[in-house]
């Protein structure tokens, strides 16, 4: 038999190749000029001037208020990310359990939390801790924002990851339980042993994907007074009037730690899908005819 290969467009003729093309010029060139037009107006407003970005590039711009801000950045997201795991684990083997109000219980939950915006969540939170915790002597009321971004980054991507956990195992072939329970496991030694570790290898990159998320949500927490990197760069401008340029240099650092943070998801999910994969060999053994020995009586 002879393959065929279907596409879905046919090959663009020497037409369609220069309309392509000019289609692409005339859309290079718009965006320069957008980008010329930015640049001349920046510099009408004096926002391109050297002092600006050395007072926003110095010494003491990083020592006093770019690393110090990174410093709760990375704190707060490292924390809200184990809790997360943690609370997306739990409630994703509770939406797995085999009794249907204790499915139903944490259903609720999990859907309640994804709903709720995070800010929304975040200022919540925030005026709990700062107005019945802190009240009662059970925390510092200078700690509730900073608590408040943690809670609130903690249920809400918990449960997004409670849900992919939910989706990545019941998206696993049927045959995984039953080779479980063909060696004695119970349902929840199966979820447990075989069948969680599973979905968790086939989710990472979602999984990871969800973290990058919980680095920048982390920003929302300026809003309700959480000294990051966004709330000391906005403080940095302010002193200086660079404010624009404190800005560009707290996004360049957040799309730095992303992109640091989607390599090493890229190459987690490489070593772990070249570890549980492999090619089989076909078997190059003889099969022999067993022999019957037959008695004459």
């Amino acid at each position: 038999m002879t393959a065929t290969t279907s596409v879905l467009f046919d090959a663009p003729g020497p037409k369609a190749r220069r309309n392509i093309l000019v289609s692409n010029l005339v859309a290079l060139a718009a965006v320069l000029a957008v980008v010329v037009l930015v640049l001349m107006q920046l510099d009408r407003q004096d926002q391109l001037a050297p002092d600006k970005w050395v007072n926003a590039l110095n010494a003491n711009a990083w020592t006093n208020y770019y690393l110090p801000g990174l410093q709760f950045t990375l704190q707060a997201s490292g924390i809200a990310v184990i809790t997360a795991l943690v609370f997306g684990l739990v409630f994703g083997f509770l939406r797995l359990a085999p009794f249907a109000i204790i499915r139903a219980i944490s259903g609720v939950i999990i859907e309640f939390f994804r709903a709720v915006p995070v800010l929304v969540m975040m200022f919540f939170l925030y005026f709990f801790f700062a107005r019945v915790v802190a009240p009662a002597g059970l925390m510092a009321s200078s700690d509730a924002a900073y608590y408040g971004v943690i809670v609130g980054l903690t249920l809400y991507n918990g449960a997004v990851i409670a849900e992919l956990v939910r989706s990545g195992v019941k998206s696993l072939p049927k045959g995984q339980r039953e080779a479980a329970a063909a060696v004695g496991m119970t349902n929840n030694q199966s979820l447990r042993l075989v069948e969680v570790p599973q979905a968790l290898t086939a989710m990472l990159p979602s999984l990871l994907s969800q973290f990058v998320v919980i680095l920048k949500d982390s920003a929302l927490g300026y809003l309700i007074g959480f000294y990051e990197l966004l709330q000391y760069s906005r403080q940095l401008g302010s002193g200086y009037s660079n404010i624009f340029q404190t800005l560009v240099i707290a996004a360049l650092i957040f799309i730095v730690l992303n992109f640091i943070l989607t390599w090493l998801a890229t190459k987690l999910a490489g070593n772990l899908s070249s570890r549980t994969s492999g090619d089989v060999a076909p078997a190059t053994s003889t099969t022999m005819a067993p022999t019957v020995d037959v008695e004459t009586k």
